[in-house]
């Protein structure tokens, strides 16, 4: 069984929903504290044991490259300033033994496109698809670790699911499984974004994947779906056919970090989780509550 060395972020869309924040700064670049949403994915994927990442962008994302690329200068700066606290989060924001490619997405076709992209750079191997707006909080082990577990055990792709109010199924992937004699739950059908009568479940894909290469081949003869994009979801749809793949039912908190709402429970609870900020924002909170 091959190990999973890549990691793939799709990370080309325009992120209409903050603007005008993401007029000239991508989405991903958002920050939760003191770091934005695209290293909090990194950062998952490497724990996972992620070596190649693989950023699939569009024109308005030089940030990102520039966030994960060497400053010499700052670097320089905060060397001579002697912040040496601060010198070491500049330099281990990726090791030395990742490597980052990116990818460009000339045309927004869609998430399935964004992941066809990637195709050259990631090879006749199985990955991993991070959606970095889908920010997932698991106390002891990542989404994407478990996903691995999972992948090493039962050597097929998997998908990251969680349960959703059913009214929401519009909003999501939406899948049918049932279960195999070794408790794996096994897709029978994957629906993009149902509308709630025509939903086969409430158990919604959520921004974590785990793909073999055989993908890239359904994608290619993929048409356009939903929103008039190439859907992930109907890639996957088709490769059921060739192969199982499976659910996880990830354990972690997920924060859907593409909506305002849920991008400012991220901010309020990962501060109040920070080992420096915690306890002080915290007593800020309770004051404001107080008032």
């Amino acid at each position: 069984m091959s190990r999973i060395r890549t990691a793939v972020f799709p990370v080309a869309g325009r992120g209409t929903r903050f603007l005008p924040a993401t007029k000239a700064s991508p989405k991903e670049m958002l920050p939760i504290v003191d770091k934005p949403l695209i290293q909090y994915a990194v950062e998952e994927a490497l724990d996972a044991g992620a070596e190649r990442l693989v950023f699939v962008t569009g024109s308005s994302k030089r940030a990102i490259e520039d966030h994960f690329d060497t400053d010499a200068e700052l670097e320089r700066q905060l060397a001579e300033s002697g912040k040496h606290d601060l010198l070491a989060l500049v330099r281990d924001i990726v090791p030395p033994t990742a490597t980052c490619i990116f990818v460009r997405q000339g045309i927004p076709l869609g998430l399935g496109h964004a992941v066809l992209c990637a195709k050259s750079a990631v090879g006749n191997e199985p990955f991993f698809v991070h959606l970095a707006d889908d920010l997932i909080y698991s106390e002891k082990v990542g989404c994407l670790r478990q996903m691995r577990m999972h992948f090493e055990t039962h050597g097929v792709s998997v998908l990251g699911v969680e349960t959703v109010p059913h009214d929401q199924t519009a909003s999501y992937g939406i899948v049918a499984v049932r279960a195999e004699d070794s408790g794996a739950q096994r897709v029978t059908r994957i629906v993009e974004k149902p509308k709630p009568a025509d939903a086969p479940s409430n158990l919604a894909v959520v921004g974590r994947y785990i793909l073999t290469p055989a993908i890239f081949a359904k994608l290619e003869h993929t048409r356009r779906g939903a929103g008039g994009e190439i859907q992930l979801t109907d890639g996957i749809a088709s490769l059921l056919a060739d192969e199982p793949v499976h659910v996880l039912p990830f354990t972690g908190i997920r924060y859907d970090c593409g909506s305002k709402l849920g991008y400012l429970r991220a901010t309020v609870e990962y501060g109040l989780r920070h080992p420096e900020l915690g306890e002080s924002f915290r007593a800020y909170l309770q004051n404001v509550w107080e008032r």
